[in-house]
This record gives structure tokens, C-alpha cells and sequence, in this order.
């Protein structure tokens, strides 16, 4: 969830996340995962469509995001559908679908708990009302997820079988709930990020940039504006804490931003640009050339022939008999074949 954040508070988020908020998010993922293994589970998905357009006031991201509604009501506005998420729900926005929120407070309060997936990193927070009718970090943790994709898939293939009208569909939801929970618990208790070590402006200056990548008006001034000092002194602590100038940070962040567009979504090339903050194309073109080594287009090409080599590599593997490859037998010697 992008949230409009007084981002000099940010360090306050981190700084506050305590033991009583670890117990918390234990228990509620513990919560999750019990219901979902009894099949009482209560899921409001979003329908996947209107991916990636522009809609007034309505925003959206490359990757699924998840709220389990503790307390209060949150309603999300999408185009062409309204999800109402009460206490107990659990609510997931599938990637590139455009949306909004507002919540109500129930019995003077709300709070609801939001996963979100980031390269290598899956970020889970707290939100409360910041003021009327609009939500905001209350704190926030990271954590390491070497396997991100494999979640990411997870909560797609979860999406897709809710929407699906198939005799095992109920059946694939409760395994496919309580394995993405159980997998999220998991990584509470052992992922660790090396930027959770971080504190002052560096980290804030890292959160920053992941939250407005997309804007094109993020800059090393409008970073040290929010932070209350000079572009010049925020430029020195951080290449002198990272070793990594700000503005090439920027950047690598938004071309990792586009290549995940590019291996995961249909978007067409000036539309990953605009979404990765790049509001010229051809500029974009040539700064995604100068870290990959490889133009937008020429990039997609090279996955999609990566992806076609592999869905012509044998499908079993035997050590000492003929290998299948697309049904035809090809000849081994006698040893084993990793892949």
C-alpha cells in the first residue's frame, strides 16, 4: 500500500517496531493460518483487469499486496468493482490492478496488517488511521526473501484459482492460503534484510526511493527537501555510508524496476518507462542500455528466447537411458545430467 507518509517520521516506523509487535504479527499470521487450514479462510480478490491504466486518483503495483483487516473497515475503489474488507478478511490486490482506499473506524478504532513484495525483500506493517478516512504506517519491518518469486507465484496462482470455477477450486484455495501464510510466517522468524542494521537518513533515503520510484520529480533534491538537509550534504553521507553515489542508486533502482516489468508484464516499453519514473522513453532506452548492456526491446527478446530454450530442455532425466527432449529420443552416455 503507497501511503502518503510524513516521510521525516519514517526512522520512527522502524525504530518502533518492538517485541509486542512481532508477537502481534505472529499471531495474526498464526490466525491465518489456522483458518486457512479449516477452510474458514474469508478472501475478498480483486478481479484481474483494467491492468495497468491510468485512473484518476487510483494507483497500482507490479506485484500483489495482501491485507488482513484487524480492525475498522477498509473499502478499495477499483474500476469496475467496490471490495468491502471487515475484521477477519483477508483482502489481495493482484499486480497492475488500479485502485484506492478508504477506511472506517468500528468502535473508535482500525488497523489492518499489509504484506508487500520488494526484490529479495518482503516488507510487513502495521496501518492506522493518520487522519480522517485515510490510512498510514503505524510501523513496519523487512524482511530477506531469497525466494521472492516463489511467493509472488504463490499469491498469483492463489488469485487465479479464486476466480476459477473448477470441482477442486476450494480445495486449491485452502492449500494454496495456508502454504503462502505458512511461507510468510516462516520468513518473519528468519529473514533479515542487511538494510535493517541501517539507521538515520540512509534508510530513509532507501525507503524513499522504493516508495516514489515511479515519480519523475524524485531527485536528490526533492530526497533531501523531505529530509531536512542539502542535496549536496545527503549526496556525501550517502556515498560515504554506501559507497554508491545517490543519483546511480536511483537509477539502478529504476532499471531494476523495469526489467521486473519486463519479465513479468505485456506493458509496452513507454509505459515501463513512465511507471519506473522515466518520463522520456528514449531517455529511459539509454540509461536501461548503460546497466544491462542491452536496449528494453532487445532485453525482452533475449527472456523470451531464454524462456523458449527452456521449455525445449528434456523433461526427464534419466542417468543411464535415452533422454526425452519435445518426444524425441536423444542418445546419453552413462552419467548424471544437471540442470
Amino acid at each position: 500500500m503507497p501511503v502518503e507518509t510524513p516521510h521525516n517520521d519514517l526512522l520512527k516506523f522502524r525504530l518502533n517496531f518492538s517485541e509486542s509487535n512481532l508477537a502481534e504479527m505472529h499471531m495474526v499470521l498464526d490466525e491465518s493460518i489456522r483458518k486457512a487450514l479449516r477452510g474458514f479462510l474469508n478472501l475478498r480478490i480483486a478481479k484481474v483487469c483494467n491492468t495497468f491504466e491510468k485512473h484518476p486518483l487510483m494507483h497500482y503495483h507490479f506485484t500483489p499486496e495482501i491485507f488482513i483487516q484487524l480492525q475498522g473497515t477498509t473499502e478499495f475503489i477499483l474500476p469496475k468493482e467496490r471490495l468491502v474488507v471487515k475484521p477477519g478478511d483477508v483482502c489481495i490486490l493482484p499486480s497492475g490492478v488500479p485502485h484506492r482506499e478508504s477506511i472506517y473506524k468500528e468502535q473508535g478504532a482500525f488497523r489492518n496488517m499489509v504484506i508487500a513484495f520488494y526484490r529479495n525483500t518482503v516488507s510487513v506493517h502495521f496501518a492506522c488511521e493518520a487522519s480522517p478516512g485515510k490510512p498510514d504506517i503505524e510501523v513496519i519491518e523487512f524482511f530477506y526473501a531469497p525466494n521472492i518469486l516463489q511467493l509472488e507465484d504463490l499469491a498469483n496462482t492463489l488469485i487465479q484459482s479464486f476466480h476459477s470455477i473448477t470441482p477442486a477450486r476450494d480445495t486449491a484455495i485452502r492449500g494454496l492460503s495456508t502454504a503462502f501464510f505458512s511461507f510468510i510466517r516462516n520468513l518473519v522468524d528468519t529473514g533479515n534484510e542487511d538494510f535493517n542494521s541501517e539507521t538515520g537518513k540512509i534508510f530513509q533515503v532507501k525507503w524513499l526511493v522504493r516508495e516514489q520510484l515511479s515519480n519523475p520529480e524524485l531527485s536528490v533534491k526533492s530526497i533531501a527537501t523531505k529530509l531536512s538537509c542539502s542535496a549536496d550534504y545527503l549526496s556525501h553521507l550517502f556515498h560515504q555510508s554506501t559507497g554508491e553515489k545517490l543519483i546511480p542508486y536511483i537509477q539502478r533502482k529504476r532499471i531494476e524496476s523495469a526489467k521486473l516489468a519486463l519479465e513479468t508484464t505485456p506493458l509496452y516499453i513507454s509505459e515501463i518507462a513512465w511507471s519506473s519514473g522515466f518520463a522520456d522513453p528514449a531517455y529511459f532506452a539509454r540509461i536501461f542500455k548503460r546497466f544491462t548492456g542491452k536496449t528494453p526491446q532487445a532485453y525482452r527478446e533475449h527472456l523470451d528466447e531464454k524462456r523458449r530454450k527452456q521449455e525445449e530442455t528434456p523433461k526427464t532425466v534419466y542417468t543411464d537411458r535415452d533422454v526425452f527432449s519435445m518426444g524425441h529420443p536423444i542418445r546419453k552416455r552413462r552419467k548424471m545430467l544437471l540442470f
